[in-house]
């Protein structure tokens, strides 16, 4: 994996809860709690270019899944009580499969899996505080 030049290591403060955005070419992690916030990017090693299906190839057209990358946005996640996990298109799915394999303790601490296009990063963190109020509520009155 490449990591942008300005994020921080894989965070060992645990948080509230976490949000990732991701899609084949980064992922965006918000690990943040009532009073603070810490954000990360994470580059897959060989960014994928977008691939075509021709008529009569062998094939998907599909792009390989990339388990290091996926690996490593999990590893981001680990100190967080509640996940979303949030992108425009199936790399959530593949993060989720990756989690399942890898990480199952993980997997049960996540909270809500929702597409999102491309909010930028003030947008992504309100909408993940936004939904953890809601869900936060819910799990306080189902106890």
């Amino acid at each position: 994996m490449s990591e942008d030049p300005h994020s921080s290591a894989p965070a060992t403060t645990p948080h509230d809860h976490a949000v990732v955005w991701i899609d084949h070419e980064q992922a965006r992690v918000f690990l943040f709690d009532a009073g603070q916030a810490e954000e990360s990017h994470v580059h897959p090693e060989h960014a994928k270019h977008h691939i075509h299906h021709k008529a009569n190839s062998i094939g998907s057209g599909h792009a390989p899944e990339d388990s290091a990358y996926y690996r490593d946005v999990s590893a981001r996640l680990q100190g967080a009580r509640a996940v979303l996990v949030t992108g425009p298109a199936g790399a959530k799915f593949e993060l989720v499969k990756c989690i399942e394999r890898e990480a199952p303790q993980l997997r049960a601490r996540i909270d809500a899996i929702q597409t999102l296009d491309h909010p930028t990063d003030g947008e992504l963190l309100a909408y993940a505080r936004k939904h953890f109020r809601a869900s936060d509520r819910m799990r306080s009155q189902s106890r």
